[in-house]
């Protein structure tokens, strides 16, 4: 590969990360159906048709946009050698994390909302993202009570559910007052009273 070729690849990518980074916004601030491709397009630089040349439809944009929101936070959220108690406080970290970036949580409150329907192009992401989310979260519940770290008569099944409801519905009452929730912070409050040591 020539210099020149590694060149254009790498000027390729980075405007692919300025398209998306930019959409992110957009969706976030107008949802998807009020997203407009030329606004994104306009705020990178480039014409419509150039944008359309990197993601050819506006529901391939979206997908794109979720799909890289999910690479930021599986780092935070990885499995790998992490369980129990340990695994639950990535949760609190990623709701902390959460709270330096509005335009993520923007779109992800707004696009999920939306997405409830079954006709958006997103519908199937989100069904299969809560499904993996909450099973993630009750799989962190059950091995804490293999830890015996889990107070009597919490139900790793339910807690579960309840943790990720929890941190989306702090999502929308950090957006609403303006970041003043303390999202993190309700959240270790929550999985600290169903815990018999520290959190």
């Amino acid at each position: 590969m020539t210099a020149e070729v590694r060149r254009g690849y790498a000027k390729g990518r980075a405007k692919r990360r300025e398209i998306l980074d930019q959409a992110m916004s957009q969706f976030g601030e107008a949802g998807y159906r009020g997203a407009s491709l030329r606004v994104i397009a306009n705020r990178c630089g480039i014409s419509h048709p150039g944008l359309l040349h990197h993601f050819p439809t506006k529901e391939s944009l979206l997908l794109a946009v979720l799909e890289h929101r999910d690479e930021v936070d599986g780092e935070w959220l990885s499995t790998d050698a992490v369980t129990g108690v340990d695994r639950l406080r990535r949760f609190a970290e990623l709701a902390a994390l959460n709270a330096t970036r509005r335009g993520i949580v923007e779109l992800f409150s707004v696009c999920s909302a939306e997405a409830t329907s079954a006709e958006h192009p997103a519908h199937a992401y989100f069904v299969q993202r809560y499904r993996n989310s909450v099973s993630g979260a009750q799989d962190a519940y059950a091995q804490v009570r293999e830890e015996g770290a889990l107070r009597e008569g919490v139900d790793p099944a339910a807690a579960g559910q309840q943790l990720i409801a929890l941190m989306d519905g702090l999502q929308v009452q950090w957006l609403l007052a303006d970041g003043a929730t303390d999202m993190a912070g309700v959240l270790r409050a929550h999985v600290q009273a169903q815990l018999t040591v520290p959190f």
